[in-house]
């Protein structure tokens, strides 16, 4: 059995120049995003309770809260929008396409009986209202052009519907049936947001022209406007209202956030600006908001949270973060107290975590360049992007320092680093097998097979290398001089992965034809075979701390965790670990075992022996 035991969550995909969308259901202090397929939802005040529903076909873009919190509605990029139960086992209710392209805005009538949904129409619709257990339709929604980016409910009766756009305008309905009633023509360019008071007596606009308009909530008529003084100096992505009506909150992209007092005529007067703390650059753009009771939540363009309290906005935001990208590798610092794992993606973010607290920061290097390959120790990184170089960049705490660059003279498929002495590093590119003494080639071996994956052992004496054509190939490492030793053959397709056990007696290697293979070190014999139960090539193997378990991770979505002494059949898997495919796998402890995958979501599971 594997119990999940933490999730450390990726972040919310952003888009320069758009806003995005949080929802909250304020009876429990949660928030919903969106990220590539899935939907992700967290508790505000313990960030490592959260999980994904990740059943829909293309990419998420809006989720939502029923009213009454047991019902979620998410949509996609094709339109379709999905209603499912948020306890249990999550079954769908129902499933509609309303618009024939992408779905913006999505919103849930006060009732908790009828959605209205915005977006892209493809020259249809661009804005529809049903009833979610039927599908009927309740309206027409005529005078958009162009894709429509938000949408609303009046949260009071009379129910109002206001919609705005890519075409400079906001639209007033009136229903149900719902029916175009006026289009309002007050902004100069893209109307990103609009949102009704939780009281339904007015409703906000804001704008890429730096605008925040306020209108009356039953006519529609403008009755005030948020003071030019002191106001946003780039575009406005989203708005937020405080539960009692009488505050909101806006982000833009001059990286601040405000919060505006709206007096009794409807004017806003700028209450506050609140400091994010960021990183520096474009990613500090805020694009998203949420007021949920106490909590003030922006999101910036990096995919950063700050959580801010309403009640005391001299405190300091508490600030969690996740990848965007797929994860390509997990390093574990097993010397650390508490234990401290550094996440990698393929976009160049490295991110540390702590167990049992989650996000600690992110590392910034000085060349933030694309990451394929990377190996750290405490006291040191190495990576190599889509090129021919190694960095080798000092870690000092949260700092790194000045990166050193190597040419080995091909782009490198694998990074190894001999943990006893890791200043001895064993590089393979496609056709070479490359080592270095810190900084320097010390030597650089050709070969006349295709490489694909190596592992050098602890004290860098020994080195295993696997092909294209599934053999593995020992090698002794004697000072600068590299010498094939034997050739393994079992694996039926191209290597991926090989690694040493923690105690040097054994070493795991894993195929693209799903299966993997445990060898005995010292007489190169199989010690535990059978290991053939994925469905899809397996991306990674690691070890657990005493040697007695090997993980290996698939591209079918699952990791698998065998017992050396048991059977291969006497297996514990983890179904469905991570949409898309797991990448990396490491042990923190003898039963603990930390996925990361596709979803860019780190997951730590508790492997309990049967």
């Amino acid at each position: 059995m594997a119990e999940l035991v933490e999730t450390y969550a990726c972040s919310p995909a952003t888009e320069r120049g758009r806003g995005i969308l949080l929802a909250g259901d304020p009876k429990t202090d949660t928030i919903a995003y969106c990220t590539g397929r899935s939907v992700i939802i967290r508790r505000l005040d313990a960030p490592l309770d959260a999980w994904a529903y990740q059943d829909h076909a293309y990419p998420t873009t809006v989720a939502r809260f029923s009213p009454n919190g047991e019902w979620v509605a998410s949509a996609d990029a094709s339109g379709c929008v999905r209603v499912w139960g948020r306890y249990g086992d999550r079954a769908l209710k129902a499933e509609f396409r309303p618009l024939s392209g992408r779905v913006d805005d999505l919103r849930w009538s006060p009732d908790g009986l009828r959605i209205v949904v915005s977006g892209d129409g493809k020259g249809k619709s661009f804005v529809r209202a049903f009833v979610w257990d039927s599908g009927s339709t309740v309206g027409e929604f005529d005078g958009h052009s162009k894709r429509v980016l938000s949408c609303d409910f009046k949260p009071t009766r009379p129910f109002r519907i206001v919609t705005c756009g890519e075409d400079f305008l906001a639209n007033f309905y009136e229903g149900p049936p719902f029916k175009f009633k006026h289009s309002i023509r007050d902004h100069s360019n893209f109307v990103n947001c609009i949102r009704y008071s939780p009281d339904g007596s007015k409703f906000i606009t804001v704008s890429s022209d730096k605008k925040g308009l306020i209108y009356d909530g039953k006519t529609g008529e403008k009755i005030g406007e948020l003071s030019a003084e002191g106001g946003h100096t780039g575009s406005i992505y989203a708005v937020s209202w405080s539960l009692d009506s009488k505050q909101v909150l806006t982000v833009s992209a001059d990286k601040t956030a405000k919060i505006w007092d709206i007096m009794e005529d409807a004017s806003g007067k700028l209450n506050r600006t609140l400091a994010c703390p960021g990183i520096g650059g474009v990613d500090d753009m805020l694009v998203g908001c949420l007021w949920q009771n106490d909590h003030l939540v922006t999101v910036s363009l990096g995919g950063t949270f700050n959580v801010f309290s309403a009640s005391n906005l001299d405190k300091e935001p508490v600030t969690f973060a996740g990848h965007l990208k797929t994860i390509s590798s997990l390093v574990l610092f097993s010397q650390s107290s508490p234990r401290t794992i550094l996440s990698t993606s393929y976009d160049g973010v490295i991110m540390r975590w702590i167990q049992g607290v989650g996000y600690g920061g992110r590392l910034m290097r000085k060349n933030n360049t694309q990451i394929k390959c990377f190996a750290a120790v405490e006291e040191e990184l190495v990576t190599s992007g889509y090129d021919n170089k190694v960095f080798r960049i000092p870690l000092n705490g949260d700092q790194c320092g000045d990166a050193e660059s190597v040419d080995v003279g091909g782009q490198p498929n694998a990074l190894n680093l001999a943990i006893q002495k890791p200043e001895f590093a064993l590089i393979t590119t496609d056709s070479g097998i490359v080592l270095l003494q810190n900084s320097k080639v010390i030597s650089t071996t050709k070969v006349n097979y295709t490489i694909t994956s190596s592992s050098v052992s602890p004290d860098g004496t020994e080195a295993v290398v696997g092909a294209q054509d599934g053999k593995l190939r020992i090698y002794s490492i004697n000072g600068d001089t590299v010498t094939e030793e034997a050739v393994l053959e079992k694996h039926r397709g191209a290597i991926t992965s090989i690694h040493y056990s923690p105690d040097v007696s054994m070493f795991a290697s894993a195929d693209v034809n799903r299966e993997a293979v445990v060898w005995d070190r010292a007489s190169r014999e199989i010690k535990l075979k059978n290991m053939l139960y994925h469905t899809a090539r397996i991306n990674t193997v690691a070890w657990s701390p005493d040697s007695r378990l090997v993980a290996t991770g698939s591209l079918d979505t699952c990791a698998i965790v065998y017992e050396i002494d048991k059977p291969a059949a006497s297996r514990i898997t983890i179904k469905g670990a991570h949409l898309g495919g797991v990448h990396g796998l490491t042990f923190v402890d003898n039963d603990t075992l930390v996925t990361a995958g596709e979803d860019a979501c780190i997951r730590v599971w508790k492997v309990a022996q049967q």
